[in-house]
């Protein structure tokens, strides 16, 4: 493996762990609906755990409600089971064939503990940077070990990965922050 490969591979994996936080952080619950409360929830659909979004036209049509319309109506039961079952503390209200969530504002005590929640992610995340660094560091000087790259290409190698992490969680940070934020104001 040349150092090249090594280094895109690493802000491969880097990335990768931003776009997961990213996913995480629109799962947690800020004033306002979203979609991405509700999206990732696993419905028993036929004996398979399925994404919610893939059984379902998610809308939010005010900004205390989502909207969930089943593409087969005959798993509405289904679906509402598993928002009952999950940790989102909303009751489903079935409308015929579709689902009304009311997300009902949070109280300051319940922000704090989700700005703790979104703090704890971040810190998760760059602990999965930190570790991709120190992986691409310990692959790279067995590459000097072995011959493929010359010392100088290792200390430079060194010094793509550090000036990536640095970015990397300097991302998380700004993530971190602005999610925070918006549960703080909404």
């Amino acid at each position: 493996m040349s150092l090249a490969k090594a280094i895109s591979d690493n802000d491969a994996k880097m990335k990768k762990t931003l776009d997961f936080l990213h996913e995480e952080l629109r799962g947690v619950r800020t004033g306002r609906a979203s979609t991405g409360l509700v999206e990732h929830l696993r419905v028993e659909y036929y004996g398979n755990p399925t994404p919610l979004k893939s059984l379902a036209s998610l809308s939010v049509p005010q900004a205390d409600q989502i909207l969930i319309k089943p593409f087969d109506p005959a798993c509405i039961k289904d679906i509402e089971k598993a928002i009952k079952s999950s940790d989102l503390s909303m009751t489903p209200m079935v409308d015929g064939k579709t689902i009304r969530l009311s997300v009902p504002p949070l109280s300051g005590e319940r922000r704090k503990a989700l700005v703790g929640q979104v703090k704890q992610n971040g810190e998760h995340a760059k602990v999965t940077v930190r570790n991709t660094r120190r992986d691409t560091i310990k692959h790279l000087e067995e590459l000097e070990k072995a011959g493929t790259i010359t010392e100088d290409e290792l200390d430079k190698g060194k010094k793509q990965v550090e000036a990536a992490t640095k970015e990397y969680v300097d991302k998380i940070d700004v993530q971190v922050k602005v999610k925070s934020d918006e549960i703080m104001s909404s």
